[in-house]
Parts: C-alpha cells; structure tokens; sequence
C-alpha cells in the first residue's frame, strides 16, 4: 500500500520546514506582506527539498541557485521599504524547460539541445518577474513536449512521488513541473499544454493544472510544437494560486498577436462566488470510453459534491465521438511537429528519444490536403460545440481514464492518457484539472472542468468551490 500523508492534522508529521513548503502561495504571500517569513528563508526551503530529494525525483534539468538568492535578496529589501509588487512577490517558480530565458541554456527536453543558449527571455517570464516571483530552475519534459505518459529515454524520466518504491508515470509532457509541485520542491511550475501537458501531470501527480485557451497567455519565447494548439498553464497546489498566476501571466502581447484580440480579464474578483444555479454538463459515460472502475467512481462522487453546492447537472450529447476528437487532435499535433522538426527528426544519427522520434515521424505521413481537412473539421466542429456549450456554465470530465501506472506497463503505441484531454485542445476551450479522490493503493485522480474559450474565471470559480467542500488537495506524498 501506498503511503500518503492527509495534510495538515494532528497525526501528520510534524515539521515545520516540511508545513512551509506545502504552505500554498495565497498564504505564502500574506506571511511574507506581514514579514513573518522572509523571500530568502522561503527559497532556503526549496532548495534544501531540492537537495534531499531530487537526485530519486528527477524534477529539474537545471538550477540556477545564484540568481534566484540575488532575486530573493532583492525582494525583501523591497519587502522591507514597503514596494511589495502584489500578491506572487517573493515567491518562487519552477520553469518547463522550454521557456525560453535569455543566456541559459533551454533544451525542450532534448539532448540535441543541451547546449543551446536562449537568445531571448519568454514574455511569461518577463510577466512573473515583473510580478517579483523568482524562478529557482528548469524542469524536465517529455523531448518536444510531444508525450502523454511523461517517459524519457535519453534525459530520464522524472518520479511520481505518489509511490517512491516503483516508479510510475508522472504525466507529460510537463513531467518534471507536475512532481516538483507535487512533491513540494516549488510552490508553483510552468508547463505547456497541447493535448493534455499541464492536465495529465497535474491529475497523476494530484495537483492542480489549468489549460488556457489560446489567445490567452502570449507563447512568444516558448518552443513550440503545434502553432495552432500549444498553450501555456500553471500547475499549482491550490485553484487559488493558479488563479494568482493567471492573472499575472495574461493580456495581450505584441509579439503574439493571437493575444491582443481579447482584453484582460479579472480572473479573481468572483472566485469565491457561490456555484448555486451553475448548469454543469457531463456526456453519456459511452462516451468516455473504458475508463477504470475506481476513477468513475471518484468522478461520480465528484459530481455529488457539486451537487450538493448547488449546481445542477444535465446529460450533453456532442455532434461527434469524443474517440474521433482526440484521434484529429493527434493528426494536427503530429503534422505540425514534424513540420517544425524535420530538418532532424528523419536522421537517425542524433539522441532522440526513440518513442517521441516514431511520434514525430508519423508526422510526416499526413498530407497537406489531409491537413487542410483536418483543419476545416477543427473550424466546424469548434462551431457546434460552442453553441452546444452556450446552454452550460461548464463541461465535466475525468481528467485521465486511470491513475499512473508503473513505467514498466508502458505502451507507447497507445496514449490512453491523453484521450479525455486531447478533444479540449481541438475545441479551443479551457480547462483546469484538480484532484477528486485516490485510488484504494493512494494514487491521485483527478476531475477535470472545461469551459468555452476565454472563460477560464468560471471554471476557477467552480473549481475553487470544489476545492473548498472536500480535503483531496490536502493530501501530500510521503517522502522518505
């Protein structure tokens, strides 16, 4: 059995730089505006998690513990004067390393890369140290981003801490932001999210994720891998954080001109704001494919909880499968992939992961005219569900059909990970994963609300009420 402490009670350990590290940000502020804590003391904290687990846990690629002291350093003396920034001043992040920062080196999880120095900083990491947050390092990933499971041949996978004796799937493809988080070695993590990259991590690591909808969050100085799906997320411990975050990363970019259609939103005035009378939508369980026992339970139960605060909860039928959703999402991703990494992808020569190598490739076997089909299937299809939508406040789902497995069940033929999250990408919508229960071995499942794009303040909403009628996101892994 799987071992897991409940959080915060009488029976947890009691250790106070452990109860610091798993503090949420909301809270991290408030000490560190009334100066009980110090920017220098909490990043202290970080690393010295960093250092005892991370060799086993695998979560960074890459610290850079010189800046982040000076940044620390910087934010109490401005603490101290009384020019706090806002509410993620003084508080640290953990970056995918395909976030681009200028003069480091930003690998996109290859081995191919690992001396390839940025020649720029992304606008996101402009944004959140305009904020006053202090990024502590890079985090693996799944090479390219193009991987549902989280494996990595060449670089290694990094440790699900939900089980520290046989190491399963953390997710991809932002694997090493979702057990950084989970296992408390950063208050917060970037990843990118193209089929499920933020989600899938989050809801195997049991943590929150939020998918934007594109337009959102500017991708300037990200790596890409599909120009018309990639998005960019936080993965957090609490719906609050993640709403902090996305308040701090969004508005319109210049150098992404898909952001400058929609103006800012205020992401947090009406987070807290009863669900009463909200209409939910869930589609026929047919739909959703096998999906295990213990997971449908845990959703089953998931929804009960919102009932029971107030919303109500309708059966939506979708023009399409949601089977046939994620196989077009696959084919964009795909052909997109291989359009952007061709030039050396087809050699056999260079240390790719052999796995990502075969996805990629099979890019290559998708022809413009299927393309340019996929594409106006993706236009229509976002049409009609968009109006089907309309009647609802948000959609409902599993976040991923099982819980993480042992990497030695791995098939990488199949991505069975990613087929609840895939079809939200197509539709452009938004969505936030959180946890809603454990396995009976103590492995975290995950609920998963989607919203109509640009609506990322209702699904908070919703799931901060969640959040706040049950103790899921309480649980923490028990590290040796």
């Amino acid at each position: 059995m799987i071992q897991a402490d409940d959080g915060p009670n009488p029976t947890a350990r009691d250790d106070s730089a452990e109860a610091l590290a798993y503090t949420p940000i909301h809270a991290l502020a408030e000490r560190l505006r009334e100066r009980t804590l110090t920017a220098v003391a909490l990043l202290d904290a970080y690393l010295d998690r960093i250092r005892r687990y991370d060799a086993k846990l695998h979560a960074y690629v890459a610290l850079d513990e010189g800046a982040a002291r000076i940044a620390a350093d910087c934010a109490d003396r401005a603490l101290k004067a009384g020019r706090r920034l806002g509410p993620l001043h003084g508080i640290p992040i953990a970056l995918k390393d395909l976030v681009e920062i200028e003069g480091t080196i930003t690998t996109g999880g290859s081995m191919f890369w690992r001396e390839r120095v940025s020649p720029l900083s992304a606008t996101l990491v402009q944004r959140l140290r305009a904020a006053g947050m202090i990024v502590i390092g890079k985090t693996h990933m799944v090479e390219f981003a193009f991987g549902s499971w989280g494996t990595h041949v060449t670089m290694g996978a990094p440790w699900n801490p939900w089980d520290m004796d046989v190491q399963r799937t953390p997710g991809g493809s932002s694997s090493g932001s979702g057990v950084a988080v989970a296992a408390a070695l950063a208050p917060a993590a970037i990843g990118s999210d193209t089929g499920g990259s933020v989600r899938i991590p989050a809801a195997l690591c049991g943590i929150v994720g939020l998918k934007t909808t594109v337009g959102r969050v500017s991708n300037h100085g990200t790596l890409a891998l599909s120009e018309t799906l990639d998005t960019i997320g936080p993965l957090t411990r609490a719906v609050e954080d993640a709403a902090l975050l996305l308040s701090a990363l969004h508005g319109p970019d210049v150098n992404d001109p898909r952001t400058l259609a929609q103006a800012p939103s205020d992401v947090l005035s009406d987070l807290k704001t009863p669900v009463v009378g909200l209409r939910l939508a869930v589609l026929p369980p047919a739909e959703l494919g096998e999906v295990d026992p213990e997971v449908m339970s845990a959703f089953d139960a998931a929804l009960d909880s919102l009932r029971g605060l107030g919303a109500r909860i309708d059966t939506l039928r979708l023009p399409v499968s949601f089977a046939s959703l994620a196989e077009l999402t696959g084919k964009i991703i795909a052909a997109e992939g291989y359009a952007l990494h061709r030039a050396w992808i087809d050699r056999d020569d260079l240390p790719f992961d052999p796995d990502v190598r075969a996805r990629l490739r099979a890019g290559r076997t998708i022809s413009a005219a299927d393309y340019i089909g996929v594409r106006a299937q993706r236009r229509r299809l976002r049409h009609e569900v968009d109006r089907l939508l309309c009647d609802f406040d948000a959609l409902l789902l599993p976040s991923t059909p099982l819980a993480a497995i042992p990497l030695s069940g791995v098939d990488q033929s199949q991505s069975p990970m990613s087929r609840l999250t895939r079809p939200i990408n197509l539709l452009d919508l938004c969505a936030l994963s959180l946890p809603c229960g454990f396995t009976r071995a103590g492995l975290p499942i995950s609920l998963q609300i989607c919203g109509r794009g640009f609506e990322e303040a209702r699904i908070l909403r919703i799931g901060w009420a969640f959040e706040n009628a049950t103790d899921w996101h309480m649980r923490r892994p028990r590290l040796p």
